[in-house]
């Protein structure tokens, strides 16, 4: 049997993800990481992007996209608190491209009510799933 670590990925909403793993990839902040099971202890903020889940015993990934948030690493468990995280089959291209499309409008529009940090936080997030969708359409 493989080595494994626990893996929750949570967002304010729901549980995303609770489970076994041989292995976790996920966006840093300052890069991607990559966790096995005995990793290091650490806790970091993440950036907007995809999390990667081996589960064992199946071929292909999970795969479940974050929009910022906490890891915390254990030597037996990593728990991803996301500010929002959905599961990859249930992202939506075209919704993301509008909110990319908006956040880009509101950066330009300089009489927007909208802060400028909160659009370019939005666009960093809408990027990052429009590049999550990218490969996990790769992927299959």
């Amino acid at each position: 049997m493989a080595h494994t670590i626990h893996v929750d990925v949570v967002s304010a909403e729901e549980l995303i993800f609770s489970g076994e793993a041989e292995f976790v990839a996920l966006p840093g902040e300052a890069g991607e990481l990559g966790i096995y099971p005995k990793h290091t202890p650490l806790i970091t903020r993440i950036k907007p992007g995809a999390v990667r889940i081996k589960v064992p015993g199946k071929t292909d990934e999970e795969f479940v996209f974050v929009a910022g948030g906490l890891l915390e690493v254990q030597p037996d468990a990593v728990t991803v608190l996301a500010d929002t995280a959905i599961r990859g089959h249930d992202l939506d291209e075209a919704k993301a491209a509008e909110a990319k499309k908006m956040a880009e409008e509101a950066l330009l529009n300089r009489d927007s009510l909208i802060d400028y940090a909160q659009a370019q936080a939005e666009l960093a997030s809408a990027i990052a799933q429009l590049a999550a969708i990218q490969k996990l359409r790769q992927k299959r």
